[in-house]
């Protein structure tokens, strides 16, 4: 399996869902950075399941330990690896589906891509679970880019047809970032979070799930970030995003919008203001030939719905090699999107840590 990212941070993530636990290493960390343990706990807090009735019931604190690479709390330029213990799993709410393979998953790909020896339970390697080392390992990334001043702050901009304003382009101040992320249900318009939240607990009512939209931004950055063509900041960023599981689409600035637009109204046309080059609109993003420019970093990814669910749904039995309904037992989110939000951000800290290193090494971590 590819559980291995990174040119110049590498990490490697492993564990499944129902396995002993989840965990990550991180290679290319340099010695000396001092770590915000307690930032790093409010972090996976914000991914954490069973904290509301938006989310599923299976109760996990993501209590972590850091077994390498840190001592008196600053990092030693040893691979960082971290652990975390799975407690509440159940998995014999798995058994019956060994060989009956549900709708939207990964059962079927997986088996055939693995020989039949994958674990199937909770799906294995395929679930949301190993993501949260992923957010451990972007707690450490914001971090490290907040010494550049560098702030990444999201909203969940849409919830099935339901629907907010995007940030504002040019995002002036990013406080309002910081903000977000002090939200359990981070949204610009609370009255318009509220209907969000009533229309994933009536789906949750209907024994069915709804997907949506978070919309990242990202103060702060320099200029020059990315390496065309096939390591653009679009593609690194990319890659890390499509590795989430449930994410269908990704764009960025004005996204599949700025079809619509002439090149006169498409282009960010230049300005000097404050001693800087800057753009008067931010229709591409902060993003110009594959390099940031320095505006922010603005791009969205999309969720599809969950897809365990307690309707029935047609499926085939691969031992009988017939075709069956299956109704899902267990417990399942809703909606994935809240509890996503600290993952995209994660892994788009991820993303920007190794450009930078790509581009200034690693002196200015330090």
């Amino acid at each position: 399996m590819s559980g291995v990212w990174g040119e110049y941070l590498k990490l490697s993530i492993f564990g499944e869902s129902h396995g002993k636990g989840v965990g990550i290493v991180l290679n290319g960390l340099p010695a000396g950075i001092e770590l915000d343990l307690d930032f790093m706990h409010s972090e996976l807090g914000r991914r954490a399941p069973g904290k509301s009735s938006l989310a599923t019931a299976r109760q996990e604190a993501d209590d972590f330990e850091i077994l390498s690479g840190l001592f008196n709390n600053r990092t030693t330029g040893a691979p960082l690896c971290a652990i975390i213990r799975n407690k509440d799993h159940h998995s014999g709410d798995y058994e019956d589906l060994k060989n009956t393979i549900r709708p939207g998953h990964a059962d079927y790909t997986g088996r055939i891509k693995y020989l039949g020896f994958n674990d199937y339970r909770g799906g294995g390697h395929f679930s949301g679970r190993p993501t949260a080392p992923l957010v451990l390992a972007g707690a450490i990334a914001k971090q490290i880019l907040s010494m550049r001043g560098v702030v990444i702050g999201s909203h969940i901009l849409s919830i099935g047809d339901l629907s907010e304003e995007t940030f504002d382009p040019l995002l002036n101040n990013p406080e309002d970032l910081r903000e977000l992320r002090e939200k359990g249900f981070p949204v610009l318009d609370e009255a318009k979070g509220i209907a969000m939240k009533e229309k994933i607990l009536q789906l949750k009512a209907e024994q069915d799930s709804i997907g949506g939209v978070v919309e990242t931004a990202v103060t702060g950055l320099p200029v020059g970030l990315g390496s065309p063509f096939f390591d653009s900041a679009e593609s690194k960023l990319a890659h890390l995003l499509f590795s989430i599981p449930a994410v269908k689409g990704v764009e960025f600035g004005a996204g599949f919008r700025i079809t619509q637009l002439r090149g006169s109204e498409a282009n960010d046309q230049f300005s000097w203001q404050d001693g800087q080059v800057r753009t008067l609109s931010n229709h591409s993003g902060g993003i110009q030939g594959g390099l940031t420019n320095g505006m922010p970093l603005i791009f969205r990814t999309a969720f599809k719905p969950t897809p365990s669910i307690g309707k029935k749904q047609k499926t085939v039995d691969l031992v009988r090699l017939e075709e069956v309904e299956l109704r899902i037992k267990g417990r399942h989110d809703p909606c994935i999107v809240p509890r996503a939000v600290p993952v995209v951000e994660a892994v788009a800290a991820l993303a920007l840590i190794d450009m930078m290193m790509e581009k200034d090494g690693t002196a200015w971590m330090n």
